[in-house]
């Protein structure tokens, strides 16, 4: 079914990330651009709230600025304002809100608020402009939502219709490769650490749980995460060293075993037609390669550039609101805790 063309205009400041993008027609990248504070956040070992609700006001102007000039596009070019409304940070959210609300006021241009993780959920849609598109994904589809506050399965079975089958009972997979990360003195953030200390290390050297949760689709790293933690105790305890290389693997091992396992069980019981896996920790190597090469279905993973948080995921998913008229009112706010239902 063709869809009307329209132009958007995405936004995007729920944590650590200023962001602008332009993308036409749910799926063309015409602009992307993206202000990190990683290396401010990182002598904290994660992110300062304060600091980077701060850093979004001086940078989310000229990021917007640049998004329009990269694309060659006026305001009077975009159809409508996309912008993050949680879940995130409500320091950080709201200075991306605002932003969105003055834009589109003054340029009198719908307003769309959209949610952070359908956002990531979109991002397997997009293709730059000066490259061939891609099969977009099929409904019914399953979606696994892996980052550092969310890791969550999500049945859809059409554009905008989710329904959550489970997600994590307490660290999310994001949050714990941080926390490893720490204990094994890995500099922030966690999960790139850990993927290249892997890269010297032998996953099979720690037997790290698995916790499976048979009977829901609910992840738990707590488990895995405190192994670790008796592991590094008892070996300092011993006056040993710590095969940093080898304990690394065998958690990343662990943790992608979980989440792959449960997603194609899921996969399998709602006999979904293909999958989709985003959000930052769906950068990591070892989770791409185990998914792709077990999975009998096609599976979604988008580039790593659109893995992290970014604006041209918001635009994507802001579009399907857009062709819809599902449009916001002016007097909308932050909803860092807003669920994906």
């Amino acid at each position: 079914m063709s869809l009307p063309p329209a132009r958007i205009l995405g936004i995007e400041t729920s944590c650590d990330e200023t962001a602008a993008a332009i993308v036409s027609d749910g799926r063309v990248i015409e602009s992307s651009v993206v202000a990190s504070q990683v290396d401010l956040h990182a002598q904290y070992g994660g992110v300062f709230p304060e600091l980077a609700s701060r850093e979004h006001v001086k940078a989310i102007h000229p990021i917007v600025q640049g998004a329009l000039q990269g694309a060659h596009l006026n305001i009077e070019d975009i159809d409508g304002i996309a912008v993050t409304q949680g879940p995130g940070l409500a320091g950080s959210l709201v200075v991306g809100v605002n932003m969105a609300k003055g834009i589109a006021l003054a340029a009198g241009k719908p307003l769309i608020g959209v949610n952070h993780l359908e956002g990531h959920i979109y991002s397997a849609w997009l293709y730059p402009a000066n490259a061939s598109p891609h099969q977009a994904p099929r409904f019914p589809l399953l979606a696994l939502l892996v980052s550092g506050g969310h890791s969550e399965l999500v049945l859809m079975t059409e554009h905008l219709t989710y329904q959550r089958l489970g997600g994590t009972l307490d660290d999310a997979a994001g949050e714990a490769f941080d926390k490893i990360a720490r204990l094994l003195d890995l500099p922030y953030p966690g999960g790139p650490s850990i993927q290249k200390a892997s890269a010297a290390g032998k996953e099979t050297a720690f037997n790290f749980p698995r916790a499976t949760l048979e009977g829901t689709w609910d992840f738990s790293f707590s488990g895995v995460k405190t192994a670790v933690l008796r592991t590094v105790e008892a070996l300092r305890a011993e006056g040993r060293p710590l095969p940093i290389a080898d304990l690394a693997a065998s958690f990343q091992a662990a943790v992608a075993d979980v989440l792959v396992v449960k997603t194609l069980l899921a996969a399998n019981e709602h006999k979904v037609r293909e999958i989709i896996v985003a959000g930052g920790v769906s950068a990591n190597k070892r989770l791409r390669e185990k998914i792709l090469s077990e999975s009998a279905r096609p599976v979604h993973i988008p580039p790593l550039s659109l893995c992290t948080d970014n604006a041209a995921m918001i635009a994507g998913a802001g579009y399907y609101h857009y062709i819809q008229g599902d449009f916001s009112a002016f007097d909308i706010d932050v909803q860092p805790t807003w669920p994906l239902s």
